[in-house]
């Protein structure tokens, strides 16, 4: 592009330098997650990873490549207004990897997705910063992205993240609720807060635009609501992944979105309902906050939060055991949640979504 067409540019609002500059300061961050062999630049129109590099790849019987995509959902506005911008990355990266892992596989890279008003090469290395450590908690390498300016459609400040991952598993080693029979327990793997879901309920109930989230609330344990509503995604592949090599895993399942009642009957097989010890659920201050506050029943907060569970594993119960320490040794201070229940009866009058799970 010559020095005139730049400059055409830039009136328009894109600005190529800035462009420039986000990649170079980037740089250093995506190193991070490089594995050795690999292409160390970045910037070029496709990202390579050598299958070699995948752990156990030439062990495999017949490898299968599984992806995920998402982004960070409405918590991105929270970030906006804080100027917090170095961990909305890693939750990006979380909610991609923790949704492959779920039927096994391990996460081989990742590439990024920054749409913005006004590139801001600081911010965008910010962000980047982000994503770069949470493809170093997930294992896998940042081999790409793309930084796009959108002005006229988004405001100067306006930005938002999105990702893809892909990750590789033997097929004789996918998981698939099919496996899950009567008696199995219901492991809880917890999670650091809301995570990335529910924060269109949350800014209803929290006026984050104009309200002070700084301030140290009593009802928090002394935290302030931007720590809580802030605090990053758990990545939870590499406890995972010992714990598929130490147990017989049967079913996982990521609570994102729709909360338990909508994640959990995705790890049971028809037929099955999880059968939840509400006692044992180990609920974090912020839900009990916002449901206060917000004045929400009971039912629509296991509908839309994870309410202090991340991920689930389903797993024999003679082996519940061996999978608590597994998991403690990860730093995952993990406790069974249920069991679950198979039959051919169901109760036609229950509402659809107790048929699958049920609250003792």
């Amino acid at each position: 592009m010559s020095e005139s067409q730049s400059e055409a540019y830039a009136q328009a609002g894109v600005d190529i330098v800035a462009g420039y500059e986000s990649v170079k300061l980037m740089k250093r961050h995506v190193a991070r997650t490089l594995l050795e062999g690999m292409q160390e630049e970045i910037g070029g129109f496709g990202g390579a990873f050598p299958l070699k590099l995948a752990e156990g790849f030439s062990a495999m019987e017949e490898p299968v490549l599984v992806s995920g995509t998402d982004g960070v959902g409405t918590k991105i506005r929270l970030a906006q207004l804080s100027g917090i911008l170095n961990t909305i990355g890693i939750d990006c990266v979380a909610m991609c990897a923790n949704d492959i892992v779920c039927v096994g596989a391990k996460p081989l890279f990742f590439l990024d997705y920054i749409a913005c008003g006004k590139n801001h090469p600081e911010k965008i290395a910010s962000i980047v910063e982000g994503v770069a450590e949470g493809c170093v908690q997930a294992g896998c390498a940042l081999i790409g992205g793309e930084t796009a300016e959108h002005p006229g459609l988004m405001a100067e400040d306006d930005f938002d993240v999105a990702g893809f991952c892909v990750g590789i598993v033997d097929k004789k080693k996918m998981l698939e609720p099919g496996r899950v029979t009567d008696g199995d327990v219901i492991v809880a793997l917890p999670s650091t807060g809301p995570h990335s879901n529910g924060f269109s309920l949350i800014r209803k109930v929290v006026d984050i635009e104009t309200e002070d989230l700084s301030k140290p609330l009593a009802e928090l344990e002394g935290k302030t609501l931007t720590e809580e509503l802030l605090a990053p995604t758990k990545i939870y592949v590499k406890p995972i992944l010992e714990l598929l090599d130490a147990v017989d895993v049967y079913a996982i399942a990521h609570i994102t979105g729709g909360g338990f009642y909508e994640n959990i009957p995705r790890a049971l097989p028809e037929g099955c309902t999880a059968l939840i010890e509400k006692s044992a659920v180990k609920i974090p201050p912020i839900f009990s906050y916002l449901q206060k506050r917000g004045n929400i029943s009971e039912h629509d907060m296991f509908n839309t939060f994870n309410m202090g569970v991340g991920m689930i594993a389903l797993l024999p119960a003679d082996q519940k055991e061996k999978a608590l320490e597994t998991l403690e040794r990860s730093g995952i201070d993990a406790y069974v949640l249920g069991v679950v229940k198979c039959t051919s009866e169901v109760d036609p009058a229950l509402p659809a979504d107790e048929k699958r799970i049920k609250f003792c």
